[in-house]
């Protein structure tokens, strides 16, 4: 093989790498949508990062005398509550500064878990074919399971609390993610430059780690971020059924549920955490779509 042969493979991974943070950079000047979403999610992250800063009270402080206030209550001795109290009498903003911080760190966790896993069963059920089989049909088990089952069960094993969910939603990003990277690996096995790394006699790990993973990652990053939202939603659920982190805990989901019996009368107790989850899973489905249109190169413009 020629020496101009092997410069252009030693050197496509990291053109491969950077050429999605050239095409997302290029976007943003074009695509609102992205850039709002990507100015969304950073508000979010950095809500979660500097909750104890952001929070105008005690999350976890209770006062049974100023329970049930409506949004933009303000105390006699002039302390303002901008979005009401709950049930106990908590700060409804201080609990949503704190419940975005604990809801988008079980999340990520869960997702940086299963995805990682996902990604690594399915590369490897592309990479090494006589193992394909049986990752797959794995894969297909874990997926005819819903996650609300998997809760469900490993509250029974574990008790409900945030171990149990964390396993429940890491296990239900799996197979998603692995069905993605076999499909993403699959494409790039059949490239000419994967067959020439084995003709050069390059080793299995080298050509993983060097070439197939990284010409798969804009699709894995892509799929991750839309896992994301999805885990956000099926974690507020399951923390709405009681399957989450307990009481006193400030989690989004649990926060919805515990104004449920007041629904009539005081919805915002409710209605306020439903559609922070709601923006904060419309602002990573936003963000992952828009992704998707700036690294898939049949959308480009």
């Amino acid at each position: 093989m020629s020496a101009g042969t092997t410069s252009s493979l030693s050197g496509l991974p990291p053109q491969a790498m950077a050429t999605p943070l050239s095409r997302i950079a290029s976007r943003l000047r074009r695509d609102p949508i992205l850039l709002l979403s990507l100015l969304a999610v950073i508000a979010i992250v950095l809500i979660a990062v500097f909750a104890p800063w952001l929070a105008p009270h005690d999350p976890y402080s209770t006062n049974m005398s100023i329970a049930r206030k409506l949004p933009g209550w303000t105390s006699a001795d002039g302390v303002s509550y901008l979005l009401g109290t709950d049930v106990q009498g908590r700060d409804i903003l201080s609990r949503i500064i704190y419940g975005i911080r604990a809801t988008l760190m079980l999340s990520v966790l869960a997702v940086i878990g299963g995805s990682g896993i996902g990604a690594a069963l399915g590369i490897l059920a592309a990479y090494y074919r006589p193992l394909e089989g049986v990752i797959m049909r794995v894969v297909d088990v874990l997926l005819s399971f819903p996650a609300i089952l998997f809760g469900l069960s490993l509250s029974a094993l574990l008790g409900p609390g945030t171990l149990s969910m964390v396993l429940a939603l890491g296990v239900s990003a799996i197979p998603g993610m692995a069905r993605i990277a076999r499909g993403s690996a699959m494409v790039v096995m059949k490239q000419e430059y994967m067959e020439a790394g084995h003709a050069m006699g390059f080793g299995n790990f080298y050509l993983i780690t060097r070439y197939l993973l990284p010409n798969c990652s804009s699709m894995l990053m892509i799929y991750a971020t839309l896992q994301l939202g999805h885990t956000i939603l099926l974690g507020s659920v399951l923390s709405f059924l009681g399957l989450g982190p307990q009481p006193p805990f400030a989690e989004l989901g649990s926060m919805a549920a515990d104004g449920r019996k007041f629904l009539q009368i005081f919805p915002h107790i409710s209605t306020i955490p439903t559609m922070t989850i709601f923006f904060i899973v419309l602002a990573f489905n936003l963000l992952g779509d828009s992704l998707r249109d700036a690294l898939d190169p049949k959308l480009r413009f």
